[in-house]
């Protein structure tokens, strides 16, 4: 064994002999202590990532409807002719689906053409809503695990500044904290990464649905004021 060998053997030694014959063990880092310096990086990405979750999810749930049941409830008011009965199911009724059936029925005096750019109008200022914030899920997917390697490469750091200082053999216990930065803050990016990258590509489902929720009314919506017969202002 070589001489470098056997002082780094003796150091092992001499720090487990101390552990047994004192009846102390080097202070193990918490749990959250284990994360070192990207400790607060890493809580503030997965915190706005929770808020975002929450909200879209919100979102999503409140405003999504049933669509064949909300347009045959207009369609058979508009068969009636009851135009203000049918702006009141729209009001009463959330999501962007209501809001582009009532702007149609608004600009139904206008003919297909005013309906159409009525509808045009309305998605052009809902899909933008209703993707609002998804970027940030994205980005969190994109930046958490360099976070983590960033993390990584500062415990690796503090492992070699630990044999620098102490001349290449210090304790493995004494280095240990280091190490568990570098496994933690990867383990914790990656995790996070893991949930923001699933999260956005089901909310991304959701606004999809939704979209298409939009394409399916929008057609029925011309189909219904402009062959209604209803050309009466409310």
């Amino acid at each position: 064994m070589s001489y470098n060998g056997c002082m780094l053997s003796a150091a092992i030694l001499a720090e487990l002999t101390n552990s047994v014959t004192t009846g102390v063990t080097p202070e193990t880092p918490g749990f959250l202590a284990r994360f070192g310096i990207m400790l607060l990086p890493l809580l503030a990405v997965s915190g706005s990532m929770v808020v975002v979750i929450v909200d879209r999810y919100l979102v999503y749930h409140r405003e999504r409807i049933n669509v064949l049941e909300f347009l045959a409830g207009v369609r058979n008011v508009l068969k009636r002719d009851n135009v203000v009965e049918a702006l009141s199911i729209c009001d009463a009724t959330p999501g962007p689906v209501a809001r582009l059936v009532k702007a149609a029925i608004l600009a139904r005096d206008g003919g297909r053409e005013r309906v159409e750019e009525a509808i045009d109008e309305v998605g052009l200022v809902e899909v933008p809503r209703l993707e609002a914030r998804l970027g940030v899920l994205a980005t969190i997917g994109q930046i958490a695990p360099l976070l983590g390697l960033l993390g990584t490469l500062f415990g690796f750091i503090g492992v070699f500044e630990d044999l620098q200082s102490s001349g290449g053999f210090a304790a493995p216990a004494h280095l240990f904290r280091h190490l568990w930065q570098a496994l933690y803050s990867a383990a914790g990016g990656i995790g996070i990464a893991i949930i923001s990258q699933t999260a956005y590509n089901f909310m991304v489902g959701r606004v999809n649905a939704i979209a298409l929720d939009m394409e399916k009314a929008s057609a029925e919506a011309i189909r219904l004021v402009t062959e209604s017969g209803s050309t009466r202002k409310p």
